[in-house]
Formats: structure tokens, sequence, C-alpha cells
């Protein structure tokens, strides 16, 4: 069994070496530095119901050019899905690894799964995690300030508090909801964020109940929201949510259910309101930590960052349409108001 361990680590260090010189001759030769982004879920374009992370990949892109990068011009850029199953991002993964490009970019939907997939199978090449969730916790780096091995980037991770203030906020636009159901897979509902929003909701007299989804599949969870009768919605924020952002949005529209979500994209779907970091603001930062690592630093160098910019989001004509009127305390503090 020792034999076994030993001769298993020797490969994987021949294949390291391997990776490595490979990519030192193709800088070397002048060729165009090559960025792989990668996603569990999702696509980058042409999708006909929500399942497209387009505008995030053109964030990403025009973060790129703000450094010089253009497509086919002074880089190769590559996008990689497994459209929705997970299990199939190690053999992307490891196909991608076949000529190891110089950054790998873990974005999209689910980028603690790209980056444990690389994790598993590299040392080396940089993974850039463009919006991942307590990495610290999934074993993906030492700390937040030092890395330490080949993976860094953005964590989207709010919180618990950060959370309770979105359900505040469903309070506040909407103050007759009592009953509210809290969209999310179960791993959401039994988060620390699940336990915080059910316990604050107790405080001013509401109930939470958990509307489960599975990972492509919504109709048990609309159907229950139904029977249940919610007045009020709660969407988690995990990237099923936002990949279906167009279904929920209308289920909730048409049911005339006010509903609260995590990021803007939701609202310009014609979703009521949303409290949350600036996803497009994370992936144009993720493209700033790709021009350092090409120029020399090493991800175990770079501390994993956090949001910075976080967004209030109003869609006025959806309120309208449910019957609600914002209040004028929280327009005016709302940092964008869609009509």
């Amino acid at each position: 069994m020792l034999d076994m361990r030993r001769r298993d680590l020797t490969c994987l260090i021949i294949i390291e070496a391997l990776c490595t010189l490979r990519s030192h001759r193709a800088m070397s030769a002048g060729k165009l530095p090559r960025i792989v982004f990668v996603t569990p879920i999702g696509r980058s374009g042409g999708a006909t119901d929500g399942d497209s992370w387009n505008g995030l990949v053109t964030a990403f892109l025009q973060g790129l050019r703000d450094f010089g990068y253009i497509d086919g011009t002074t880089m190769k850029f590559e996008f990689y899905s497994a459209e929705g199953k997970p299990s199939q991002v190690d053999e992307i993964a490891a196909r991608i690894l076949e000529d190891p490009p110089d950054v790998v970019v873990a974005g999209g939907g689910g980028a603690n799964e790209v980056a444990h997939a690389f994790k598993r199978l590299t040392r080396t090449v940089p993974i850039v995690m463009a919006n991942s969730s307590d990495p610290v916790m999934q074993g993906l780096v030492l700390s937040l300030a030092r890395p330490g091995g080949n993976i860094t980037g953005f964590s989207g991770n709010t919180g618990p508090d950060f959370e309770v203030k979105r359900l505040e906020i469903l309070r506040e636009i909407a103050p007759y909801v009592s009953k509210i159901a809290y969209l999310g897979l179960k791993i959401d509902w039994e988060s620390p964020v699940g336990i915080a929003v059910r316990s604050a909701a107790e405080r001013f007299d509401a109930m939470v109940i958990h509307a489960e989804h599975a990972s492509l599949d919504y109709s048990r969870a609309f159907d229950f929201i139904l029977k249940e009768k919610v007045q009020g919605l709660f969407v988690g924020r995990n990237p099923w949510n936002y990949s279906n952002r167009h279904a929920i949005a209308a289920f909730a529209a048409d049911r005339r259910i006010a509903a609260v979500y995590p990021t803007r994209e939701y609202i310009e779907v014609a979703g009521l309101i949303s409290y949350g970091p600036s996803l497009s603001v994370l992936y144009r930062r993720a493209a700033r930590y790709v021009d350092k690592i090409l120029k020399g630093d090493k991800p175990a160098d770079l501390p994993v960052d956090q949001p910075s910019k976080f967004e209030l989001v109003i869609n006025t004509k959806a309120a309208l349409a449910i019957g609600i009127t914002p209040p004028a305390t929280l327009l005016a503090r709302a940092d964008e108001i869609i009509d």
C-alpha cells in the first residue's frame, strides 16, 4: 500500500512538472496567454429561459479589456460549462489540463465545485474564483488573507446578518407578509443563513417555511408555495436560482407574491426587490487578479477578497403589478429604481 501511494505521488509530481514546463514554454514562445472560464451550470449566451451567465462573462471580459486583453489579439479565451451536470466538471477539468491554460477562472455558478475539480488534478495551474462561498471552510484555501496554494479569487458569501437584512427589506416593502417561503436547496435551508432567517422571522411574528427545489426542477417547489398560500418569497442565494431567475420572477409576479432576491439580475427580469453584492463588480475584479497572475503574482500571495459594493434595487412596475406601493423611505435608500 505504501509503495502504491509513493508511486501515485511520483506520477502526480511528474505530471505537475510537465504541466509547468509546457506552460513556461508556451509563454516563452510568445503564444497568447490562454484564459479558461469554467462553470458547472449556465451558458455564456444564447439561453432562452434565464439559464445564461452572459452578463457576468461579459463583465469579466470587459475587465480584461481594461488591462489590455482582447480575445484573439492579446489573449485566448475559452468558455466551458457542464450545463447543469456537476458530475461532468471533473471530466472538463481533465480535458482542459491536457493542454494546461495560463489561468482557470471558476465562475458562473458553483465556483467551489470547479475549484475543487481542478485542485484534485493540479497544484500549479492558477485558479481564480470569481464568486466562491466559504472557501476556507471548503478547504480550498488556508485563509482569506493567505490562500497558500494555487487558488485565490473572490468570495460572494454575505453571511447570516446580511441575509437577515434582506428578510427585513421584504417586510419593509410588504409589511402584510407573515408567511414566507424560503426557496432554496436543503443545504441552504440548513445553513447558518437559513437558521438565522427563520429565527429573525419569529421576532416580528412571521413564519418561514422551506420550499425546496431540485437542481433543475422547480415544479414541486412552486406547487408547495401555492398549496401553502404564502404571501412572501425569500429567494436563496445559490447558482441554480440565479440560472432560473426568469422562471422564479415570472412565477412570483403571476401569483402576486412579494419576493426579495439576492442580486439585481432578478430585478432586470421583472423581480420586485433585491439587496446584495454587485456580481458584475466581482467579475470585473476577478479580471484584475488574472492580470496580476499573468504578470507573475502567485495565487498563494493574493488574498481572497470579498464584496465591496452592495445594491438595493427596486422594480416599481413589478410592485404596482402586485398591488404594492414601496414606502418613500425605502425608495430613498435604493441604489437604483427600475420603472
